[in-house]
């Protein structure tokens, strides 16, 4: 799958560790989380203000994936989810997403939509993509004010923080789960072209892609010792 040549610029900001742990159990997850609940609506009222934002930038296969819809999901996955965001916690979809035999999840905190909130896709201010094993759920990767995994920062992600994201994905039956990131940030660049997160079967974690969609990117320890796609 090809796309378009992503915009460049600096990535990865100096010295904040990665949030981000493989096996990193839910009670844990709680404690360390970076942001609270009253500051998501602060976040989310700075994102209804950026209604230009990323208008532009969506990838021509993912145009229909621009709006998933939030998924009925059983107890069990909206509990998980909740653990790891807190109860304002959307199910955006889940199952077997990379395709190895374990149940996955997307979740996010949603920003509503409202007349001044019409960006394509979903608006979040967090998301979470983690994954069952043995019964217990543990985070894959984290996108809150920055991306990261287990291994660091992922490649061709923004250096500042960022605010929100728009989320797009589609499901592909030989690739399986694409993930698409848009990082929205007040008063920036509107044309700014998204992130494609998918699972490397080699490494066996998700990672982005680079600016042609073809290779995957490896991640980094800090900010700031690797280049970025997006300014």
């Amino acid at each position: 799958m090809k796309f378009s040549q992503l915009q460049s610029g600096d990535a990865h900001e100096r010295g904040v560790p990665p949030s981000c742990s493989k096996g990193r159990n839910v009670p844990r997850l709680l404690r360390n989380s970076s942001l609270k609940f009253p500051e998501i609506f602060l976040v989310a009222a700075a994102l209804l203000n950026a209604g230009g934002c990323g208008s532009s930038s969506t990838p021509p296969s993912a145009e229909t994936a621009a709006k998933p819809a939030a998924s009925a999901a059983p107890p069990d996955i909206q509990s998980a989810a909740d653990a790891f965001l807190g109860k304002e916690t959307t199910v955006l979809t889940f199952g077997d997403l990379a395709k190895t035999g374990n149940r996955q999840l997307l979740a996010a905190n949603v920003v509503p939509k409202t007349p001044k909130n019409n960006l394509p896709g979903t608006i979040v201010t967090r998301a979470v993509l983690a994954e069952e094993t043995d019964g217990n759920w543990h985070e894959l990767v984290r996108c809150d004010e920055h991306l990261k995994n287990e291994k660091g920062y992922l490649g061709g992600s923004p250096i500042d923080p960022v605010a929100g994201w728009r989320v797009q994905f589609e499901k592909n039956d030989v690739e399986g789960f694409h993930l698409y990131l848009t990082p929205i940030r007040v008063n920036d660049d509107p044309h700014v072209l998204p992130l494609a997160v998918r699972w490397n079967s080699a490494v066996k974690r998700y990672q982005t892609l680079d600016r042609n969609y073809e290779h995957f990117l490896s991640e980094a320890p800090s900010l700031g010792a690797v280049r970025s796609y997006l300014k």
